[in-house]
């Protein structure tokens, strides 16, 4: 669909209010004594807190109000039909584990998408008080340093690259051999990053993000920060990642191939 310039600038005004709305609410219970995680996995551990569902809710509230007419998908509470054509999809809290071990790793994760994949996105650290944002022609930070440009890296050789993920084990087995390939010829890896990995490849920081598992809340803010940055953002097919899974975020196309190529030959052969 096409969106108005006036649209455009509401788009980016609403998402900057939704982390607004959200940053107190996360903010007011991180690092707090006695904080409770509920399971939402019962194979394994999947946590929720207070702060997800209250960010959430907060930011619900918020389009409640200013965009009623648009969809919104969260992770925390599902799915409300639109039908405007454009869709919220929300995530109060990228990286709850993170969040209640007390790391500033964590995130609240914002984008508007319609149906041709999410146009403007925003991850937002309300600790640190750093927000990334791009999409409609932005591509910036602000934080405690000031505000800044938001540029990936230039290429260089994958053994000079720096790889991050959130997780050792990155998805199954066969996940997990395909990534740790790739991490055997860079650099530097680094792990347990959550959200925060995608905003410094946008930031210039780093050169690749590799992860899998993911859902569409995961990753849709963090492709039009990285796309708006100039980067790219994939499965491990080549193809969009809009709905999760497998994703490979490259700081340019040059490192992106090298990589996926590695994940190919490995889950492929």
């Amino acid at each position: 669909m096409t969106v108005s310039k006036t649209t455009q600038t509401e788009l980016i005004r609403v998402a900057h209010a939704l982390a607004d709305a959200a940053r107190p609410v996360t903010l007011a219970h991180f690092r707090a004594t006695g904080l409770a995680a509920d399971n939402k996995d019962a194979a394994g551990f999947d946590p929720v807190t207070i702060a997800d569902r209250g960010a959430e809710e907060a930011m619900r509230a918020v389009l409640a109000t200013v965009r009623p007419d648009d969809a919104i998908l969260g992770e925390e509470h599902g799915f409300k039909a639109g039908t405007s054509g454009l869709t919220w999809v929300l995530d109060p809290i990228d990286g709850t584990r993170g969040y209640i071990s007390g790391t500033p790793t964590w995130g609240v994760l914002i984008s508007v998408r319609d149906d041709s994949g999410p146009l403007f996105g925003v991850i937002d650290q309300p600790y640190i008080g750093e927000r990334f944002a791009g999409g409609l022609g932005i591509a910036e930070m602000h934080g405690p340093q000031g505000a800044a440009a938001l540029q990936c890296r230039a290429p260089r050789p994958l053994a000079q690259a720096t790889v991050l993920t959130t997780f050792p084990e990155v998805g199954t087995p066969e996940e997990g051999a395909a990534f740790h390939a790739v991490a055997r010829q860079a650099q530097l890896t680094r792990y347990g990053m959550d959200c925060y990995a995608y905003a410094l490849l946008a930031a210039g920081q780093v050169d690749l993000v590799i992860e899998a598992g993911l859902n569409a809340y995961d990753i849709q803010a963090p492709i039009a920060v990285i796309q708006a940055a100039g980067g790219i953002v994939t499965d491990w097919s080549g193809a969009p990642a809009h709905e999760g899974g497998q994703v490979i975020a490259a700081a340019n196309p040059a490192i992106h191939a090298e990589a996926l190529a590695i994940l190919r030959q490995t889950l492929h052969g």
